[in-house]
């Protein structure tokens, strides 16, 4: 069983993350730029030094065993702690110094990335040694990593407001309904009724949409997406309607390839929070990242502002 870490065992576990992360031995090869032999070597040096099998490999292909999972959760804890853990060392006389963990819907207005990337700028400008980890992912998935410290910041919209989370307004967003070239009401767009769409068959998101946007649903939800591309597709193959951002379905209509059903009926606003656990919880990291924000966002509370750069 392994006893003290070594700098052999950090790098036999930094080979085994490689290759969980690859999805096997031979895929292994290019990001750890060594043979396959070697590959296998360190491996299985490693799961000598553990006492137990980390993966099954053969014709059967490459699989986690029970305890190979949970030592891949632990061996990313480690070596998240030896990076921070180097770079506190190398920065000690940096005012922040660590990580921050952003996560973001998909497709942000172009005006909002714009100012998100502003606030990134004004963030650097700081007396700063922080590595930043930006992730696209859905609503849910952005809760369940804020409530488990995967995230620290979290960037879309949200239906439910768990108790545990600081929610902030920050922009809106139009969602409108849109046809493919090739659907039925293509010809009629634009002075669709809302029960005459609803007869349609209709692609929806894998999140509900806010219960007061309309009184009833479509009858016919025949496919689902969690991502404005996957909805898109559905639009363009002439047989699903689908609720899409405003801008992300503009370049699509200027070339003839979709149609908004009705500009004023069929369409709805939301609102992107920016979500962090409760204030207590929010790291001096985070707080700074905020007020960054908050500055390009002048519409944010005045509590975010008063921060300031350090």
């Amino acid at each position: 069983m392994l006893g003290t870490l070594s700098d052999l065992d950090l790098r036999l576990i930094r080979v085994f993350l490689a290759i969980v992360d690859a999805g096997g031995i031979s895929v292994a090869q290019g990001s750890l730029n060594v043979g396959q032999s070697t590959i296998s070597t360190q491996l299985a040096t490693l799961e000598t030094r553990l006492g137990f099998r980390l993966c099954e490999r053969g014709r059967g292909g490459f699989r986690l065993t029970a305890k190979g999972l949970r030592f891949a959760e632990l061996a990313r804890t480690l070596v998240g702690a030896v990076e921070d853990f180097s770079m506190q060392a190398r920065n000690m006389d940096r005012k922040l110094v660590g990580a921050l963990r952003i996560g973001m819907i998909g497709h942000t207005p172009f005006s909002e990335n714009s100012r998100i990337s502003h606030a990134i700028a004004r963030f650097r400008q700081r007396d700063e040694a922080v590595r930043l980890f930006i992730k696209v992912c859905s609503p849910s998935a952005m809760e369940e990593q804020l409530l488990s410290g995967e995230l620290d910041i979290a960037i879309g919209y949200f239906w439910h407001r768990t108790a545990s989370l600081h929610f902030t307004p920050l922009f809106l967003e139009r969602q409108v309904a849109y046809c493919g070239q090739q659907h039925p009401l293509f010809a009629q767009a634009g002075e669709i009724s809302t029960p005459q769409a609803w007869d349609y068959d209709w692609a929806w998101r894998s999140y509900p949409l806010p219960e007061t946007v309309f009184p009833t649903q479509p009858r016919h939800i025949t496919a689902v997406a969690d991502n404005m591309e996957a909805l898109a597709m559905l639009v363009l193959s002439g047989h699903h309607l689908a609720f899409l951002p405003q801008h992300f379905a503009l370049p699509y209509c200027r070339q003839g390839l979709m149609a908004a059903l009705n500009m004023q009926a069929l369409q709805y606003e939301v609102t992107f929070h920016v979500v962090t656990r409760q204030r207590q919880h929010v790291s001096e990291i985070a707080r700074a990242f905020l007020a960054d924000l908050a500055a390009v966002h002048l519409d944010m509370p005045e509590g975010y502002r008063a921060e300031g750069l350090g």
